[in-house]
């Protein structure tokens, strides 16, 4: 009896034994999930935090940008009016030498039924030199509105590029000026840093090519912008299992970004 009881004693204490194994190496599992998932949190917090400063940041850079906008339509506006003025004074300088011209025939053929030309000499002279300031004037004029359609030319130009970068940015899309490289890479977090940012022409959300030799191996989504740096997450589909970023690859705008 007393066999049996030890027996039993014992199976009861390596079942307790695997048992409380069991229970430390599950305790230890679920100790190393938490602190896996607290790492995670902080680089999720350090993620949330600079995508909130590169929202400022682009909603700064957007304010500016419109006010400079603003500021070019009103200088156009302003040329404008000073090309209708300038056109207005021209016409009427050309319709005085027309008026002019009238005169001048109307005198020489007075003066050819008159036959004497030595009294109205002086009046021909005065008015030639009239006429030859108003060429003067004309042609001045001329190249005052010439300078002006250039220059309204410009404006326009620049306008149309300060809409179209708005234009690019409100839809999610990185500058087409963009040409940077891969700073830094996190294999284990699948993320990469840029050796640039919003001065560089990167937009949060956009989407971009990693080339290398002129092919695209893989495709990046802006997570984080600041001003001379930037962070993007790898699309995994994007990437072959044979290929390996590298510090110094090449990034620009995603093509199929650009011709939508």
């Amino acid at each position: 009896m007393a066999n049996v009881l030890g027996i039993l004693t014992t199976f009861v204490l390596l079942i307790a034994g695997f048992v409380a194994y069991k229970n430390q190496a599950a305790y230890q599992l679920e100790i190393d999930n938490r602190n896996k998932r607290q790492a995670e949190l902080v680089v999720n917090q350090d993620r949330l935090k600079t995508a909130q400063e590169a929202l400022a940041a682009t909603i700064a850079e957007r304010t500016e940008v419109d006010g400079e906008v603003v500021k070019k339509t009103e200088v156009e506006s302003v040329q404008q009016k000073v090309n209708a003025e300038t056109k207005s004074e021209f016409d009427r300088k050309t319709a005085e030498t027309a008026s002019n011209k009238e005169k001048l025939d109307e005198i020489r053929e007075k003066t050819a039924k008159v036959g004497d030309l030595k009294e109205l000499a002086p009046k021909m002279r005065a008015l030639k030199a009239e006429l030859e300031e108003l060429a003067v004037l004309i042609s001045n004029t001329e190249k005052t509105n010439e300078e002006l359609t250039v220059t309204n030319t410009e404006t326009e130009s620049q306008v149309n590029g300060m809409k179209k970068k708005i234009e690019t940015i409100s839809n999610s899309q990185s500058l087409p000026t963009l040409k940077t490289q891969i700073r830094a890479i996190y294999p284990t977090w699948g993320f990469v840093t840029l050796g640039t940012g919003n001065t560089g022409g990167v937009v949060p959300s956009s989407t971009l090519d990693v080339e290398r030799d002129g092919t695209t191996i893989a495709k990046l989504l802006v997570t984080a912008v600041e001003r001379n740096s930037a962070s993007a997450s790898i699309i995994p589909d994007s990437i072959s299992k044979d290929v390996t970023l590298m510090i110094g690859d090449r990034v620009i705008p995603a093509q199929n970004a650009e011709r939508n």
